[in-house]
């Protein structure tokens, strides 16, 4: 087992407006949750033009922060500094319990899960979804719930075609299985509504991906990065990657979880005046 891993993280936001605009009230979700095998040494939030930030803790244990701006502005940038250090999660089981099917089967009606096992705006059940999973015998699990997850983002990888500006973070699932192209969102709310038909809570993560090669360059990119987690008995929550699978764990630093994207968007806001927006986003992750 290696060491942990460290990183530097910016994530740059910019808003452009058309006109000058006024009484800007933004919902962030940009602080890592720091928890194991995560550890969230430092983190920054700073706005130009400067505003008011207050902190709080969301349904899922998301930290959420408001930003508010009352003076008018043309434009506004929103910078979020981290640095994490993530250690190697413990090595999973080559196998589940025999019984780890009939374990998850309360699971759907539980309180505790019901929020993961049942469908949500972007994550849920569709003809097309179906006909998805009959041509590629996806239909229902097989064998090991382990086997079977790690199967099923493997096949969603090889499905669909990974082309970033394709889709929007709204898109229904409808577009990426039409289509057979999308981003990261797509093919983690396509895995997410699979895994609920089987039984399996399953959740949305967004955060960041250190994916350059070799690993001590920075990565960079227009956007943070959405995988999936499944709830299975004996290991618990268990990360997949259908847009990149096989990566090692230490790469990737948690944001915020949810049902699929609503829950968890990085920022979201609203603003008086009268004025279109042009958005931008800048990503870096440098390791230590």
């Amino acid at each position: 087992m290696t060491g942990p891993a460290r990183y530097e993280i910016e994530h740059v936001t910019r808003y452009a407006y058309t006109s000058p605009v006024r009484d800007s009230v933004m919902s962030l979700r940009l602080k890592p949750r720091g928890e194991r095998p995560e550890r969230l040494l430092r983190f920054e939030l700073t706005s130009d033009p400067p505003g008011s930030f207050t902190e709080s803790r969301g349904a899922f244990g998301n930290t959420r922060h408001l930003l508010t701006v009352h003076r008018e502005h043309a434009a506004l940038a929103i910078t979020a500094r981290s640095r994490v250090e993530v250690s190697p999660a413990p090595p999973l089981p080559k196998a589940l319990a025999p019984d780890a099917w009939e374990q998850m089967c309360p699971w759907a009606d539980s309180f505790a899960d019901w929020e993961f096992t049942h469908e949500s705006a972007y994550a849920r059940p569709s003809p097309l979804l179906e006909e998805f999973c009959r041509r590629e015998d996806l239909a229902g699990p097989t064998g090991d719930p382990l086997g079977a997850l790690t199967a099923l983002s493997g096949a969603l990888h090889r499905a669909f075609r990974y082309v970033p500006g394709s889709t929007s973070a709204v898109s229904p699932i409808e577009h990426v299985l039409e289509s057979g192209v999308g981003v990261c969102q797509d093919y983690a709310h396509v895995m997410i509504a699979i895994a609920r038909s089987w039984g399996v809570p399953s959740r949305y993560v967004s955060g960041y991906l250190h994916a350059a090669d070799p690993p001590e360059r920075p990565t960079q990119s227009d956007a943070g990065h959405a995988w999936v987690e499944c709830r299975l008995p004996g290991p618990g929550w268990v990360a997949f990657d259908p847009t990149n699978p096989g990566l090692p764990r230490e790469r990737y630093v948690r944001v915020a979880v949810g049902r699929d994207y609503a829950d968890v968007s990085p920022a979201r806001g609203v603003y008086r005046g009268w004025a279109s927006t042009e958005l931008a986003v800048a990503v870096t992750v440098t390791p230590l």
